[in-house]
């Protein structure tokens, strides 16, 4: 029986500021309430994002989400919101999240993070944005540390460029996270199929899901990534889905990663073994449902049986009914009333 789930991340992106401002505490001391939260849930990881909004993106750069729940107007104004934490508060929340018993990641978003972080993270996480960013990928591949990278909005012929730089660079632990790069995801667009494809055309490499779904009360859009062969899964995780915020309304909360988790633990359950033999279960059940031959009317002891004078009934206990053949034309050895459940000794 399986007893294993998969491993499961809640990513807590820059979350916790929304909830510092809503609360009035500090990030750190928001930032360790979204690592109780996850702890509490039965999440594996706890991943962060390290980044300066001047590295990541120019001050002309956009907004590509819905204004409606995050109504700051560029990518440059949503990042300097959240971009005061550095090395020290990563080294800090590292050693929070490890003595929560959980793993510690936080994703890179330039060279000066990636290469402070390698100290404290138990793997790199690169977003889906710096999918085609080669040169970097290569460089977060040479540290020797697994690598998760989620291939959203991509082509696979991208994909594939991006495993061939990661391996290139040395790096021999490489999961691939299917993700659509759409905040929400409309579950008509979560193509959870493409996870089948990923496993296939990448041999070798592990292959999970970052799911950016809107959560439902059964979680299911996470059950059915696992089912897919999902070993990792993803999800952004908030202690409040009402705040105000960018991602806070696609987020998981703390009931529903709980959910997700006893999905998960569930369908261990259920898939069990593939090993197709009787169960211990089944074995009065068997017994007492399958059928053996039964005589139809009286037989005196020396009468020779025929086809006629049989019936397949339960209970299984008798001479199988499979063996009808090799009783028809044989003698019964004593007289038998009907309804006999004839046994091997009788003929």
């Amino acid at each position: 029986m399986r007893t294993t789930k998969p491993y499961l991340i809640a990513e807590m992106g820059v979350n916790f500021y929304d909830t510092a401002r809503a609360e009035g505490i500090t990030p750190m001391e928001a930032a360790k309430r979204y690592v109780d939260g996850a702890a509490e849930a039965g999440c594996d990881c706890a991943k962060f994002q390290s980044y300066k909004a001047g590295t990541i993106v120019s001050k002309n750069s956009p907004a590509y989400w819905d204004l409606t729940k995050e109504p700051t107007r560029t990518q440059y104004d949503l990042f300097r919101k959240h971009d005061s934490f550095g090395e020290a508060e990563f080294a800090e929340l590292c050693d929070y999240t490890h003595a929560k018993g959980m793993d510690f990641t936080s994703t890179p978003f330039d060279y000066a993070s990636a290469d402070y972080l390698e100290k404290y993270v138990d793997f790199y996480k690169i977003s889906s944005s710096d999918l085609s960013n080669l040169p970097f990928i290569e460089h977060i591949g040479a540290k020797g540390k697994p690598v998760v990278i989620s291939v959203g909005a991509a082509y696979l012929s991208e994909v594939d460029e991006a495993v061939r730089a990661l391996k290139g660079a040395g790096c021999g632990d490489i999961t691939l996270l299917h993700c659509v790069l759409s905040y929400p995801t409309s579950p008509d667009d979560a193509n959870l199929r493409v996870i089948e494809t990923l496993r296939r055309d990448f041999p070798g490499v592990k292959v999970g899901f970052s799911d950016h779904v809107a959560p439902d009360p059964t979680m299911m859009t996470l059950a059915t990534a696992y089912l897919l062969g999902a070993e990792v899964i993803e999800k952004h995780f908030t202690l409040d889905k009402s705040l105000p915020g960018n991602d806070h309304y696609h987020s998981g909360d703390v009931e529903d990663f709980r959910r997700a988790v006893a999905n998960f633990r569930f369908i261990d359950r259920v898939l069990g073994s593939p090993e197709k033999t009787v169960l211990p279960c089944e074995e009065i059940p068997r017994r007492e449902a399958r059928r053996s031959l039964v005589l139809t009317r009286d037989m005196r002891a020396g009468e020779v049986i025929r086809k006629e004078d049989l019936m397949p009934k339960r209970p299984g206990t008798g001479i199988p009914a499979k063996f009808e053949d090799i009783v028809v034309g044989r003698s019964v050895k004593q007289d038998l009333p009907e309804d006999t459940v004839l046994i091997w000794d009788m003929v």
